[in-house]
């Protein structure tokens, strides 16, 4: 049997976890000159952007659904933005175990700071339209596969 076979799978090119995980890091490091004058991190950052789609406020729970993050990563962030003075935290009027989270004056004028973002990040990648879209798909594929 040849063993160098038997351990192919083993090889880092072979994986499709690594080029995921070094383009994340990556293209998260291209964002902290962007959000570093907002005094954001990336993570802030992506909780500000569903803050600022929902208007009204959101549950905790909705919000680690959307983004992808436990209770347990989303707590201390939160609190921390609320010491920021970009959100609040209450408990919902309907159901007290349930804790809703909302934008300050402040939260909402760092939409206005943070807008050109998008572009400016768009154009550090060096990828079409179509193959954009193409990658954005099968992103949200794998991850609604999960």
């Amino acid at each position: 049997m040849d063993q160098t076979k038997t351990y192919d799978a083993l090889k880092l090119e072979n994986q499709l976890c690594f080029p995921l995980y070094a383009c994340s890091r990556q293209v998260v490091s291209l964002y902290t000159p962007l959000l570093k004058p907002l005094g954001l991190t990336y993570t802030q950052y992506i909780v500000l952007m569903v803050l600022w789609e929902e208007r009204d406020g959101i549950p905790v729970g909705v919000l680690g659904k959307k983004l992808h993050l436990d209770n347990g990563t989303l707590t201390p962030l939160l609190k921390k933005m609320e010491t920021a003075g970009l959100v609040t935290r209450n408990r919902s009027d309907q159901d007290e175990r349930v804790v809703v989270v909302g934008l300050t004056a402040s939260g909402w004028d760092l939409r206005e700071a943070a807008k050109d973002i998008p572009e400016k990040m768009g154009r550090c990648l060096n990828l079409s339209p179509e193959d954009a879209a193409t990658l954005y798909k099968l992103l949200y594929q794998i991850l609604d596969t999960l």
